[in-house]
């Protein structure tokens, strides 16, 4: 099974790795999957942790917080099931919307600029389609 600071270490190269081409970096929380076939309690410890380090890390330049939005509030370890798509890994389309909805719009456009459905190139030199 795969260890958070070997999960951490992957995200750290792919944000330096983007960065040297001046591309800015969203990243999203990993969501709940209890009930899933492959859960157990020590991926949910890795799960936990990833999300800890992203969101307290500030190495992605936006943050979306798809856990905070999809997940049970009285079993956070459960997507919320009017979200789930049965299989308790995947949302179903409501689900979809419910991650939409979690990107900060706000976040995004000040790191691009002005809201464009073209190529942004910003004043830190990150480039991006919006």
């Amino acid at each position: 099974m795969i260890r958070p600071e070997d999960m951490v270490a992957g995200y750290r190269q792919l944000i330096e790795r983007a960065h040297a081409h001046g591309i800015a970096v969203l990243g999203g929380t990993l969501l709940p999957f209890t009930g899933y076939q492959y859960a157990s309690p020590a991926r949910e410890a890795v799960r936990q942790a990833v999300n800890a380090w992203m969101r307290s890390s500030g190495a992605f330049d936006v943050l979306a917080d798809f856990d905070l939005a999809l997940r049970d509030p009285a079993a956070p370890a459960r997507l919320r099931a009017p979200l789930d798509s049965g299989d308790h890994l995947h949302p179903n389309d409501a689900g979809y919307q419910a991650m939409a909805a979690a990107v900060p719009l706000a976040q995004l456009g000040a790191l691009l600029g002005a809201p464009s459905a073209h190529r942004a190139d910003n004043a830190r030199g990150f480039r991006a389609w919006v």
